[in-house]
């Protein structure tokens, strides 16, 4: 019998009176990742009961808009890697990689 193994992920979450994310930080002991500093996290879970996704979307006050585009332009690249990988459906996952060039040019990310 195979003995089960655990892993955590935790995010920290220093709010200002408003409640608006000041800092952000995680943690990943298994990857070796101790309190390294984010300025933004998305976290998608799905929800297999009621067939939906629940998300955390987060980013602090000083995250800079320009790293902001760079940061959702990556996470579609990364989508549509997983979603070829998870779903092999090479065609949508080349549909969804042209929109990440199309989303590149029309925010001029790429020089």
């Amino acid at each position: 019998m195979s003995k089960t193994i655990h892993s955590e992920i935790k995010f920290n979450v220093e709010l200002d009176e408003n409640r608006v994310p000041e800092k952000l930080s995680w943690t990943a002991q298994d990857g070796g990742v101790e309190l390294e500093e984010a300025k933004a996290i998305m976290l998608s879970i799905w929800d297999s009961k009621a067939k939906e996704t629940l998300r955390i979307d987060l980013w602090t006050k000083d995250m800079p808009v320009d790293e902001m585009k760079l940061f959702f332009h990556q996470t579609l690249v990364a989508m549509a890697d997983t979603f070829q990988r998870a779903t092999a459906d090479e065609k949508m996952a080349d549909t969804m990689k042209d929109f990440c060039d199309y989303f590149a040019e029309k925010l001029e990310l790429k020089k």
